[in-house]
């Protein structure tokens, strides 16, 4: 897969699945962040692809803490599900007209059929009960984002992505930002949510709450582990120790054949 002119990876084939949390770990500088923002669809690979199954839904953490202060704190969570909240503002839009017509109550009808698919009908309430379980009361529900202090801002933006239980979710640093009520409740939604979970974080103790599998970003490669970071890590070292072991070995056999071939050449010159 190439960026750009740059090789970021190379041969790499993976398959993320349901019911895992993936810690995307690596060095800084590796490419753990631009992965997630390939497989957003932020940015678009020269070469390689990036499938989701038919139906399914993704949904990311959101970086940029000013992309919605003309909104309500409410909708922005609303829009973390893209497809419930055009078809909210598209009812909303054909309900306020004062000509309404036959064709209008059609394109109504099959809203309405859509929005109850959804669950639309519970979606507000939905949002508020993560907004509240990530600290931010309900009279601050209609407040504008840029009315909120920082802090806030991040519970909003998480409660975004969270929205809806997407089928895939992609979370870059999630813990910045947050008091420890905030992380402890998380982990807590991560470890018992039944879908996809693809996360960047610094934060040792959170990768071992969270994650099944660990994604190892390298530089061009990406390996796959079984077990949260602590896991990771002692295999890893496990790794590069038998590694180290393996290539003390092999340079004692090339000493030793050294050796060999030295004292057969003396040999073989004494003889002559």
């Amino acid at each position: 897969m190439t960026f750009s002119d740059r090789k970021l990876y190379e041969d790499v084939n993976l398959k993320f699945t349901p019911g895992n949390c993936y810690g995307i770990i690596g060095a800084n500088g590796a490419g753990k962040s631009t992965f997630l923002k390939i497989l957003e669809g932020e940015l678009t690979p020269t070469t390689g692809t990036v499938s989701l199954s038919p139906n399914e839904r993704m949904s990311s953490l959101k970086q940029d803490h000013f992309a919605f202060d003309d909104q309500t704190v409410m909708n922005t969570v609303l829009q973390g599900w893209e497809r419930l909240y055009q078809v909210m503002t598209e009812k909303d839009a054909l309900y306020a007209k004062p000509d309404f017509s036959e064709a209008d109550g059609n394109k109504a009808a099959e809203l309405e059929g859509e929005f109850a698919e959804m669950d639309g009908w519970n979606a507000e309430s939905d949002a508020s009960q993560l907004l509240q379980s990530l600290g931010i009361s309900e009279s601050e529900h209609q407040k504008l984002m840029a009315d909120l202090p920082e802090g806030e801002k991040v519970k909003v933006l998480l409660a975004q992505a969270l929205f809806g239980k997407p089928d895939v979710l992609l979370l870059d640093e999630p813990t910045n930002g947050l008091d420890p009520q905030a992380i402890s409740w998380l982990e807590d939604f991560l470890a018992d949510y039944e879908h996809t979970v693809l996360v960047v974080s610094h934060d040792r103790h959170f990768l071992n709450a969270v994650c099944t599998m660990m994604c190892d970003v390298d530089f061009g490669k990406i390996e796959l582990y079984v077990g949260n970071y602590d896991f990771w890590k002692q295999s890893s070292e496990l790794a590069l120790q038998l590694q180290s072991q393996a290539n003390a070995k092999k340079e004692e056999q090339i000493k030793q054949l050294q050796e060999f071939v030295a004292r057969f050449s003396a040999n073989a010159s004494k003889s002559k």
